[in-house]
């Protein structure tokens, strides 16, 4: 594979061409070339400079096109799409009577122009919040947890891989632990500590899953969140905003409210964190048992967990990490109305939260008691 992007894959398509000034199509074209040239020659796995396929390439290519164009139409010539148009356009693809199989087509689209984005211009990754999967149920957004559900999650989570106060264990108890501890922490079981005990029993997935609930944490946000996003005396998030077209976000943040509880978790998961000498030299707010950050499969199986441990069904339901993320938006937007839940999600578009727009469950069963 050459260096060189085929020449039979165009950079402006002609119905382009019919919307853009000479101007905008050569700003259009020197940015089409950027993004198709690195799939080409990169963006399969970039790591090792491996491109897609001439026909991936060339069908990413039309199906950008075709999202460029519905973008301009709704606010005028661009050559950037924001996260935010992302999610509008996955948004309005469900009006469409498309096949399953084409709509997610534009959703692989949108992923590889946002890995580019990733990969050559330093911005986060998209993670759509609606798939379309040929064969199966569409769904709008993933099942969310009920407002009992939250609170059965966050209680749960105070309990997550936890063990008994050394102090309040019987003999058989603390033998017991003592080999489970003594596996754990890989050492000899005759050398196991008090010390051991404490550091078995820890805040860091309390905070996690506390700071989920109330910020509605995407999981790519989970992963590269750091200790200088936490403002314990506020009780707020500062996550910072989507880099600009220039690589920077100029300092702006996204505040992000916290319940008071939570922030005391998130003091106390600090205060421990500090004796952790896997955190030595890491940014990293939380890491796994391996010292990796938290991605999807891994926060799926700890909510999996607190599920089963809080006798919440997830029989006939998807149950997933942004499970959360959808609930936070739609009780925040039934409490304090859309703006505020744009805000707590941090979406770029209103349009993407409009999605929460709606009576929870609960609201229209005590809505049908009352009539």
């Amino acid at each position: 594979m050459t260096d060189d992007l085929p020449d039979d894959i165009p950079l402006v398509h002609d119905i382009d061409a019919k919307q853009l000034n000479r101007l905008q199509m050569e700003d259009y074209r020197d940015h089409r070339r950027e993004v198709l040239t690195w799939l080409w020659t990169s963006g399969r796995v970039p790591a090792e400079g491996k491109g897609y396929s001439h026909s991936v390439v060339e069908n990413t290519a039309y199906r950008l096109s075709k999202i460029y164009r519905w973008l301009w139409e709704r606010d005028g010539y661009t050559a950037s799409l924001t996260q935010g148009d992302a999610d509008a356009f996955i948004e309005e693809l469900r009006g469409r009577s498309w096949s399953d199989e084409n709509k997610n087509q534009y959703v692989k689209a949108l992923k590889r122009y946002f890995s580019w984005r990733e990969y050559e211009r330093g911005a986060g990754e998209w993670e759509p919040e609606q798939t379309y999967t040929p064969g199966q149920q569409t769904h709008h957004a993933r099942d969310y947890l009920t407002l009992d559900e939250r609170q059965l999650i966050r209680d749960a989570a105070l309990d997550y891989a936890t063990i008994p106060s050394y102090d309040h264990a019987s003999a058989d108890e603390r033998d017991r632990w003592n080999i489970h501890l003594a596996q754990r922490f890989e050492k000899p079981k005759r050398d196991v500590t008090r010390e051991d005990w404490e550091r078995a029993t820890s805040w860091k997935i309390p905070s996690l899953v506390a700071t989920g609930l109330d910020a509605g944490l995407r999981p790519i946000e989970v992963e590269r969140a750091r200790v200088s996003w936490v403002d314990v005396p506020n009780a707020v998030l500062r996550i910072p905003k989507e880099q600009d077209s220039k690589g920077t976000n100029g300092g702006e943040n996204w505040t992000v409210s916290l319940r008071e509880d939570t922030a005391r978790h998130l003091e106390r998961w600090l205060d421990e964190r500090r004796t952790r000498p896997k955190y030595d030299s890491r940014s990293e707010l939380w890491l796994t048992s391996h010292s990796n950050p938290f991605g999807s499969d891994a926060l799926n199986y700890i909510l999996g967990k607190l599920c089963t441990e809080a006798g919440i069904s997830t029989e006939n339901r998807d149950i997933s990490w942004y499970s959360i993320r959808h609930s936070t938006g739609t009780y925040m937007a039934r409490e304090e109305g859309l703006a505020a839940a744009q805000d707590q999600l941090r979406h770029l578009s209103e349009q993407t939260t409009m999605r929460y727009d709606q009576a929870p469950p609960e609201d229209r069963r005590d809505a049908l008691d009352r009539m």
